[in-house]
């Protein structure tokens, strides 16, 4: 159990948090409004953020704020919406992330710590694990998972480690690999943001692997090898930052290399809509410009798209860092679709196409906040679902899952990965304290 002074502080603040929410009405926050801390998270709570929201570089000072980790006891929940239930899955696992769902409803999850992916087959409609398995050990910080073909019977199952991406041969209902991996892409880049996503657009015929960036922006960027300009994608970097904050694309056999799309600091979720087969990413922005700056985001990727970084963000908003560098690029930034608060650390995307939640989730999507440490008020440590009108995003994004931060020093649960089970319940990872969960509503949907 947490110490009754620290779970005293927490009521204190969450019941002023919800105050404000009932006083506001439900209004959707917008400009500084929604920038805010975690003492005014609660599900149900709307935010807009726009390109016109975004502070001068130097308006709000840039600040560190790590948080420490207290481990969740057996009393402790996450809070979801009314009508909603959270309900525990495993725990003690070694920094589960990534989490996919196999087309027989099995769970299979990347435990980043343990270089292993674990699986997990549960009791229809319910949170108890039937089975828990290793399915494949002896790996490099996995972290994506995908299974191919897309479809329902697939025949190989493809996890990215930080430098490479391997596949181990599947059939329904395999629980251990029956055969050895086999090395798709032998040299993905290492070091710097490590996580590689990786996903199949939905005819099969591509590959795509999210790679980060080495470094915070880039500062100290020699000039470009000759010809490397014009010979490249727009946007694509060079030196120690080549063939990274990018999507790279690939045959379903690690052929055929080429870059997708360029200026994404580190794309760490990867997804594909199902509504028109856009790729999707979840994407961390830079550090150190300041509080509020600039905004982190989830957007559709379009191929030979540049998102700005490191010399740009949100647009042609030059980083002062690269002050008049690329004023080529200027105007060819493309803006994202879903802005989020600066220093939320977005990290898994998955779209909700289930029928056990009301009909007005189908077509929007969840994305985890892992929560980052350069921002002076705690932010992120929560899950989020965008909001889609006829498949097209609002701009507006809703808290979903909260509760994870304990006061402004502590947090006991750090959200990364989100699937949609095959039953329709939403499953959330989290590598604070460890745990998987299960969010469904408690009598099916209204």
């Amino acid at each position: 159990m947490l110490p009754m002074s620290r779970l005293g502080a927490a009521l204190i603040i969450f019941i002023a948090g919800v105050s404000e929410a009932i006083a506001q009405g439900g209004a959707v926050r917008t400009g500084t409004e929604a920038f805010g801390d975690w003492t005014g998270d609660e599900p149900g709570v709307r935010r807009h953020i726009t390109a016109e929201d975004l502070p001068a570089p130097g308006e709000t000072r840039p600040s560190s704020n790590r948080a420490g980790r207290v481990a969740a006891d057996g009393d402790t929940t996450p809070q979801v919406p009314a009508g909603f239930a959270a309900e525990l899955v495993a725990r003690g696992l070694q920094q589960p992330r990534v989490i996919r769902t196999a087309p027989n409803g099995d769970l299979f999850f990347a435990e980043s710590a343990a270089n292993r992916i674990g699986v997990l087959r549960l009791a229809a409609g319910s949170a108890k694990p039937e089975a828990e398995e290793v399915f494949a050990s002896g790996l490099s910080r996995p972290y994506g998972i995908a299974f191919y073909p897309p479809g329902p019977n697939p025949g190989w199952i493809y996890v990215a480690n930080e430098g490479s991406v391997v596949r181990f041969p599947y059939k329904d209902g395999d629980l251990t690999a029956s055969g050895e991996a086999e090395t798709i892409v032998p040299d993905l880049p290492t070091g710097g943001h490590w996580t590689r996503d990786i996903a199949f657009s939905q005819d099969g015929s591509r590959m795509f692997i999210s790679v980060g960036s080495a470094s915070n922006v880039a500062q100290g960027l020699s000039e470009p090898p000759e010809g490397f300009v014009e010979s490249h994608p727009p946007g694509a970097v060079w030196g120690e930052e080549e063939r990274r904050a990018a999507v790279l694309a690939f045959d379903p056999n690690g052929g055929n290399e080429t870059t997708f799309a360029t200026g994404l600091r580190n794309c760490s979720g990867l997804a594909i809509q199902p509504e028109g087969g856009a790729l999707w990413c979840a994407v961390n922005e830079r550090d150190q410009l300041g509080d509020d700056l600039p905004f982190e985001f989830a957007t559709s990727v379009a191929e030979g798209g540049f998102y700005g970084w490191p010399w740009f963000y949100i647009g042609g908003n030059q980083d002062p860092r690269h002050a008049g560098a690329r004023a080529d690029l200027a105007g060819k930034v493309t803006i994202p679709d879903v802005l989020i608060q600066a220093h939320s650390a977005p990290l898994g995307i998955a779209f909700y196409e289930g029928a056990l939640f009301p009909e007005d989730y189908r077509g929007d999507a969840f994305v985890a906040l892992h929560g980052s440490w350069n921002r002076g008020e705690r932010t992120g440590y929560k899950v989020v679902r965008l909001l889609f009108e006829n498949g097209r995003p609002t701009g507006e994004y809703e808290d979903f899952m909260t509760g994870f931060v304990v006061s402004d020093a502590e947090v006991w649960g750090r959200p990364v990965g989100v699937a949609v089970g095959a039953d329709g319940a939403l499953f959330v990872t989290e590598d604070g304290s460890g745990t998987i969960w299960r969010v469904a509503p408690q009598a099916g949907p209204s």
